[in-house]
């Protein structure tokens, strides 16, 4: 931890200063925080739904943070925690089986208004929902977060190894899916 961020979690720790500190945080991390539900849940409303549930979590919680991973790390397993309980009650509550959750992120891909990408990225999306969720979550955090497997460690709690198997899955099972579509 660099101590910016010690002096934010102790500012975000004293009573007197955690507004102001809160407001360094949200600015600090919701744009990486946005993508990373985003790519989780696929949809720009939920999304935000999501985010505000992390930063309403953090409020009431960082008096427990405990400091024994990096803020960062707590963040994305508070935002990772949230997303992926968001999901399952999309199961529970529709006719959505645990199978189908991805048909569910496809219907949600291709109705999104605010989806940008070109036809590939589209393509690129298609294939990562269609993994399974450990899967999609290290490919996530690796390719487009950039994260090293030590942070996704913290926020995942697996090992190092067993991240490092999921991403080369994932990375095979995405190449299989784009040669399938060109044929």
């Amino acid at each position: 931890m660099d101590l910016n961020e010690k002096e934010l979690i102790a500012n975000l720790k004293t009573e007197r200063n955690r507004g102001k500190a809160f407001q360094v945080l949200v600015k600090t991390y919701q744009e990486r925080l946005y993508w990373h539900i985003r790519k989780i849940v696929m949809n720009h409303d939920d999304t935000d739904d999501i985010l505000q549930n992390v930063y309403l979590k953090v409020w009431k919680n960082v008096d427990g943070f405990r400091e024994d991973s990096t803020l960062f790390t707590w963040l994305f397993r508070i935002a990772t925690n949230e997303s992926l309980s968001f999901l399952q009650k999309k199961r529970r509550h529709s006719v959505v089986s645990m199978n189908d959750i991805s048909d569910y992120l496809v219907e949600t891909l291709e109705s999104d208004v605010y989806f940008e990408g070109d036809e590939i990225q589209k393509k690129l999306q298609l294939a990562i929902i269609r993994l399974p969720e450990k899967q999609r979550l290290v490919f996530n955090m690796k390719y487009f977060d950039e994260m090293k497997y030590e942070e996704m460690s913290e926020v995942l709690q697996t090992s190092v190894g067993a991240l490092k198997a999921s991403f080369h899955f994932a990375v095979k099972k995405i190449e299989e899916f784009l040669k399938e579509d060109r044929k």
